[in-house]
Order: C-alpha cells, then structure tokens, then sequence
C-alpha cells in the first residue's frame, strides 16, 4: 500500500464546486474541524452537504455560502442550542432542506453499498416526510406483496473524516460513535482522513481499525483536528469555543473567528 500522507494544504484537491460532501464525525464529537476549516479558505459553491448529524463544522460551511443544500436528520449544536447559520439562511430559503430521517439515510447508503437504485424499507410510511420528499416512492414486495417504501441511493463524492489514529496507508482507528463515517468512506470518490496522531501500522490496535486503507485516499496528522468538538479520549469539547462563536454570529465577527481558527499557517 502506498504512503497517503499529504499536507493539509494539498489534502482537499480535487474537491470541486457541486459536488456531494460526506461529514463524519457525530454532533459535536469527533467532526473534521480542521479538514472543514482548510476547505473553507476555497470557498467552494453549491455543495450538498451530507451528514447523518450536522454541527459546528456544517454550520460554518453552510455560513460562508458553500452549501446550496442539505441532507441530514438533524442540524444543530446540543446544549447551546441551534445551529445559528443554518437556521437563518434556511428559514430564508437560501439552503434547500432535503428532508431526511435516520432511516431514510442509512438506507440510502447501503442501496449504494450494495450497488443498486433503492432500498426497501416499512418505516416514514403514513408520516408527512412522503409530502416533501417526491422522490420517495411505494413499491410491491414479489415475494410478499407487502407495500414498501423506496429509498433511492445515496452516495458521496468527497468524504472528510476525523480518527483517533491512522498509518501512512490509511488504515484508521475511530473510537466511540461511528454514525455513518465507514459507510461514506467506503462510498465516496474521495476520502481524506485526519487524524490526531498517525503511527505506524503495527503499533494500531489489533481489533481497533474501522476504516480500511483500501477506502481512504489521503491521509492528514492534525493533532486536536476535531477541536472545538470532542475527541475521545484526547480531549473533550470546548464549551467555551462554541458559545464563542454563537456569539460571533450574532454580532456579524464570525469571519474574524474562523480566520483564527484557521491560523495563518497550513500543516
């Protein structure tokens, strides 16, 4: 296996206006902060953003005008309340909010793993998600006749995720909630990985690696790269980052906020 070590200057090439962008990470734990930090001084456009929960990182993304529509079953920061950009921008029409439940996404996702159009499943039936979402349809079981819903796949062209550890080839540990981040790097045209510390593939955990170097493209050492999220066990999240920004947001300085958090220099 080849060395995927790459600069974070270099580790999101190839990222292009338009396309798909897979978030891993869950809530406020372990998000690619620092991935979604680099791609914002490129100011991409018309990004679907697809996460199975969006926070901080999505709301910055969402913020800057990267994003032109979401995919998500919920948007937000916990305890400190709304995602503040999100909800502005979408309550004003500026984000499309492709509605989405936990259900929907993960079966979407594996009608992509398993290399077909839709997947099958009993649940949103009878709910209003069906009003909003045209592209669901009915469909009979052969074998049954019982009627069931069609989800229609789903796929990510470009996945960033976050690790605990990770070797030159990829290889990653992801301790804790996993939410969807090995299927969407198994998925996705492009997985670029962070991690907080990258070792070589013997000192890895024996029965600890989630993502397989197969699936990972580029590799990036970014110690406290999910921060001011948490990474278990290195360190939790930054309660007082985070207020920080609500209120950057609301006093209209949160560009001045992110170009801190950028730093002036590229790992």
């Amino acid at each position: 296996m080849p060395d995927k070590r790459v600069p974070l200057s270099k580790a999101l090439d190839g990222v292009r206006d338009g396309c798909t962008l897979g978030i891993g990470g869950m809530t406020l734990y372990r998000r690619p902060m620092r991935l979604v930090l680099e791609l914002l001084r490129r100011e991409p456009r018309d990004l679907t953003l697809l996460a199975f929960t969006a926070g901080l990182e999505s709301d910055l993304l969402v913020g800057a005008g990267c994003v032109a529509r979401t995919r998500t079953c919920y948007f937000g920061l916990e305890a400190f309340g709304l995602a503040p950009m999100f909800t502005a921008l979408a309550t004003a029409g500026h984000v499309q909010v492709v509605e989405e439940t936990e259900g929907t996404l993960a079966a979407g996702l594996r009608a992509s793993l398993a290399g077909v159009g839709f997947m099958p499943i009993r649940g949103v039936r009878g709910t209003d998600v069906m009003k909003v979402r045209p592209d669901l349809r009915t469909v009979t079981c052969p074998y049954t006749g019982e009627e069931l819903l069609a989800v229609p796949a789903i796929r990510p062209d470009v996945a960033l995720i976050h690790a605990q550890q990770c070797d030159p080839e990829g290889n990653a540990v992801l301790v804790g909630n996993l939410g969807v981040d090995v299927e969407l790097a198994a998925l996705a045209e492009l997985t670029v990985v962070s991690a907080e510390a990258i070792v070589p593939t013997e000192r890895l955990p024996e029965r600890g690696v989630n993502l397989v170097g197969l699936a990972v493209h580029r590799v990036v050492e970014a110690p406290r790269g999910a921060w001011p999220t948490s990474c278990y066990p290195h360190y939790p999240f930054d309660g007082e980052a985070i207020l920080r920004y609500g209120k950057a947001c609301r006093d209209q300085t949160v560009l001045e906020l992110v170009k801190e958090w950028q730093g002036p220099g590229q790992l």
